[in-house]
Order: C-alpha cells, then structure tokens, then sequence
C-alpha cells in the first residue's frame, strides 16, 4: 500500500457563491417588492442610499425605475459592485456563479438588467459580452 497521499482534483471550473446580505437589506428590498407600484422605486433609492454596497438593492432599483437611462444605471453599479464582491470572495476572473445560489442573484440579476438595457438603448456590442459572460458564469441559464 502506497503511503501517497490521494490528491482530489474538483471537476470542472471553481464554483463561487455570495455571501448572504444582512436581514435588513433583505428586508428592505422586500419591502420594495410588496410595495405598490407608485411607492416601489422611491423605497429602492432609499434601499440603495442606506445600503450602497448591496446587490439586491441595486438590482431592486433597476427593475422598479422607470426610465431607461436610470434603470441602465443602476443595474451598471449592481454589475461593477459585483464584480468587486466576487473577487473580494475568492473569483479569479473564471467559473461558475449560479443562479441555483440564492445570494448570487442580486448580482446575476444586474447583469441580465443591464445586459436588457443595453440592448434597448443600442448598446448591442455590450449586450452581446454580457449575455456570453452569463452563459459562462452560468451554463444552465439560470436554471439550476
């Protein structure tokens, strides 16, 4: 017998998941989801302005603005800020991101936000890399 230790190689790319944002951001963005339409993106900047660094808020924001150009915004922070919590936890610049991961939606979502707003303002080239950079970090579409 071989006194080798056994090295286990993960299959595939690294897979990386957000860590879950606190309870009253949580909260928050619930908040605006149960609110009427009128009330919504007024309880979302509000989200946003009490908690920059969320995902979900800013995600929030960008699907309950109304104007294009501010929903592009939002969704544009939501993106970047993103970016810097998945490398702040661990992502080198590949693998998965899923969307089965609860708490990288917020992230995921700002993506297929501003990769829809791009498109809608005639960002195609942008929307393209987005949609690529999607199916990359999540080859399932979001299904699983």
């Amino acid at each position: 017998m071989s006194e080798q230790p056994i090295q286990m190689v993960s299959q595939g790319p690294p897979r990386t998941v957000l860590p879950a944002e606190p309870t009253a951001v949580r909260d928050a963005v619930q908040q605006v989801r149960n609110a009427s339409s009128g009330d919504q993106r007024a309880l979302a900047a509000a989200a946003v302005a009490q908690f920059p660094r969320s995902l979900i808020a800013w995600c929030a924001l960008g699907d309950v603005a109304t104007d294009t150009v501010e929903r592009y915004a939002a969704y544009r922070v939501g993106y970047h800020r993103g970016l810097d919590a998945l490398r702040a936890n661990g992502w080198r610049g590949s693998g998965y991101v899923r969307w089965s991961d609860e708490t990288n939606r917020g992230l995921l979502g700002c993506m297929r936000g501003l990769g829809a707003m791009a498109a809608v303002i005639g960002e195609d080239d942008e929307a393209e890399r987005l949609a690529l950079f999607l199916a990359q970090l999540d080859p399932t579409g979001g299904n699983g």
